[in-house]
């Protein structure tokens, strides 16, 4: 079992922070990105990232690696955003490519992606924004595997955006990530 954590965006991406500056995106993405890998690191499974924390991978490298190494699944970690000013947009959601639902991969992608939103919205208690078919996105349409996209929350929300810097929500987040991950593949510590 082979799974590809991306942490979305990169540490230069411009606009990619809240509306005060205190958090760049990038920074909430690869802490629950590294934690996500340190988890998975006690199962019998192998991890690879598609990121980089110096510079900014752009995605069609990001889905090449992903597709070269032959990832079983990829996982991309976000924080959303409604503008660049604060806002009352608010929750989580987990996106899949609009594949059509007679392929198996779109099936392990709906399942993954109902598997975490479920997990992640019992364990926050933020409003759920349910799992949405997306066609717009390069890396669910360019990964081969089954490919989710998790959005943990507003970075343009002034209530979300102090959970998004607490270390406690990012591990809380990983953990829910794995378990759906550990419980969907049968994942047996090593």
């Amino acid at each position: 079992m082979i799974v590809a954590i991306d942490a979305g965006h990169g540490p230069a991406t411009p606009g990619k922070r809240s509306p005060d500056g205190t958090l760049r995106e990038y920074q909430f993405n690869s802490a629950v990105a590294n934690e996500l890998q340190r988890i998975l690191s006690l199962y019998k499974c192998s991890t690879f990232r598609t990121d980089n924390k110096d510079v900014d991978v752009p995605l069609r490298d990001r889905c090449k690696k992903v597709n070269d190494l032959k990832a079983d699944v990829c996982v991309s970690i976000h924080a959303n955003a409604s503008g660049d000013e604060w806002s009352t947009a608010k929750g989580i959601e987990t996106l899949i490519d609009d594949d059509p639902p007679t392929t198996e991969r779109y099936r392990d992608s709906f399942a993954l992606a109902l598997n975490v939103q479920r997990r992640l919205v019992a364990a926050t208690k933020l409003r759920d924004r349910g799992v949405k078919q997306r066609n717009d996105l390069f890396i669910l349409n360019a990964c081969k595997c089954p490919t989710i996209l998790v959005e943990a929350g507003f970075m343009t929300s002034k209530e979300e955006v102090l959970l998004l810097r607490s270390d406690s929500y990012r591990k809380l987040v990983a953990k829910c990530i794995a378990e759906s991950l550990i419980d969907m593949y049968k994942l047996k510590l090593k």
